[in-house]
Order: structure tokens, then sequence, then C-alpha cells
């Protein structure tokens, strides 16, 4: 991603980020010498307003950044929503970098759609992925770059001097899991579903809100009812208090957003069974709780 933006973006240009978002994405764009202008999706279903993200546009950006699936909220974008966002980085001259770590981990009936799919997004699209998610890897650190063959060139120049290369052996051992047939996307998706299943199954039963995660392995839960307002020091509280970890939401907003809280439901069964058993104290103990 870093090395895809520094080869597109110059010190001073602007880039479009969707708010909430994965947190590299600001800092590589500002340590890229740009701009970040941030466009908010909406809970709780985090839509985007068209018009604000044109008028984000307008303003001269050079490159607009998509995470589909989103990490942190799941959306899963719509073949209309990405026709919108094509149509504006047509209009206005820009590349559009994705991140599609999340390609295959997909809850019907949503289904994923490729930027690079769209009429005229072909050139402009910069295709980031990993085999992190895909092949359970992530320690790899592990990724490939698809664009044009001039992009292209450019971000083997600035991965050079970024990263040098991955470990050779990895490389190797990793194109086995590109040889895997269909059979083993489908069963990666309904194991997937099964987890999502069991632990949003399991908030629903404890009455909690939160937004049904289209994609990816996250779910945002709203702890309004708590009257939370610092929502990194909620997040301590209830990792000693309740012992369920989460992730502060103010951490993926730039909005100001301290309501919402990320869940990681990519474990075991007895895990995430725990995990809710702890969660169906939290309101009893929820008093407890001083900011």
């Amino acid at each position: 991603m870093m090395a895809s933006m520094m080869s597109v973006v110059n010190p001073g240009d602007k880039v479009v980020i969707f708010s909430p978002f994965y947190e590299n994405y600001g800092a590589d764009t500002i340590l890229s010498g740009a701009q970040p202008i941030y466009v908010p999706l909406v809970p709780p279903a985090f839509d985007f307003d068209a018009e604000l993200l044109e008028d984000a546009f307008r303003q001269g950006a050079k490159a607009l950044i998509l995470c589909n699936p989103s990490n942190p909220c799941g959306k899963v974008f719509t073949y209309d929503e990405l026709k919108i966002i094509a149509d504006l980085a047509i209009k206005y001259d820009a590349y559009v970098i994705t991140d599609e770590v999340y390609e295959h981990i997909v809850y019907a009936p949503n289904k994923h759609i490729y930027m690079a799919s769209l009429p005229g997004m072909r050139e402009r699209t910069i295709v980031c992925n990993s085999l992190s998610k895909t092949y359970s890897i992530t320690g790899w650190r592990l990724g490939y770059v698809i664009a044009n063959p001039q992009v292209i060139d450019r971000v083997k120049k600035v991965h050079d001097f970024l990263t040098v290369g991955a470990a050779a052996p990895l490389m190797e051992a990793a194109v086995t899991g590109l040889k895997f047939g269909d059979d083993y996307y489908e069963g990666l998706a309904a194991h997937y579903t099964h987890m999502k299943e069991l632990f949003c199954g399991g908030l629903k039963n404890l009455g909690f809100t939160f937004t049904e995660p289209q994609g990816a392995y996250y779910v945002l839960m709203d702890v309004s009812e708590f009257g939370v307002k610092d929502d990194v020091k909620f997040c301590e509280w209830m990792t000693e208090h309740v012992g369920v970890a989460a992730v502060p939401g103010s951490s993926f907003f730039r909005e100001d957003v301290h309501n919402l809280i990320r869940f990681h439901f990519a474990k075991k069964d007895e895990t995430l069974n725990a995990a809710l058993d702890n969660l169906a104290t939290l309101r009893a103990k929820a008093d407890g709780f001083k900011e």
C-alpha cells in the first residue's frame, strides 16, 4: 500500500479516505507527503453521501483508498456504490487504490466486486492485496500489487527502497496457496460464515446493538447504552473486569465517534462462546465502569 501510494502521489497532493478506516491509510498518506480528505461512512449501514464524495474530488484529489470488504465496519460496497466512485475517479482523473485483502471473506447474499472490473477502471485501479487473510499466514507479510505497467514500474522501484523484498522461501511456499481450487475458497467462506453467525447471533441474543458485517471478520458494537464517552477507557475496563478485549472504535474514525467498539471473531468456537458468556455479564457489571 505504501509503495503504491508513493508511486502515484506527490507531496502536496490530496487523497480521499473513507472513515472509518484501517489506521494505516491516514499514516501512509501523510508519510507520502499528501493530505488526507476524509469522507464519512455513516453508521449503521455505513453508506456514503455521493455529493460529499464529489466535493472531496473537487478539491483536487489524486487518489482514493477503497477497502472492500471494509476493516473495521465489514461493509461490502455494492456495484452502484462502486460505479459512483469509478465515475468520479474518471471525471477527476484520479486513481483508486484498493485494499481487497478480505475478498474471499464475504457473507451471502453480498458479493465482492473488483473495482478494476468496472468500465474505464482497469488502467486507473491499483489493487493492493495480501495472502495473509485468505491463507491464514499473517506473519509471513506477503502481498502483491496489480496495476497498469507504468504504475507497476514505479511501484517496483519504490518497494525496493522500502523493504527490498520478502523472504524467498516464504514466497515459494505461498505459491501453493495460489494454486488452490474453488473448493478451498468456498470452504473458507463457509468457515467464516459459521464464526460470524455464532458470534453475531450471540450478540443479538444478548440484546446488544451492532452492525451485521457483510464481509471481513470484524463487528462494530454500539455501547451507547452504557453512557460511554471514552471508548478507550471502556475497552480497558471491559478487558479487565468482563474478560473480553475489543478495539476502541475511535481509533478508526476521523469523526468524533466514541460509542463503538470493534470485536474480531476469527476465533475457535470455544473462544467465541467464552467471550459471549463473559459479555452476558456486561450489563450487570457496567455500573462499575467509571470514566
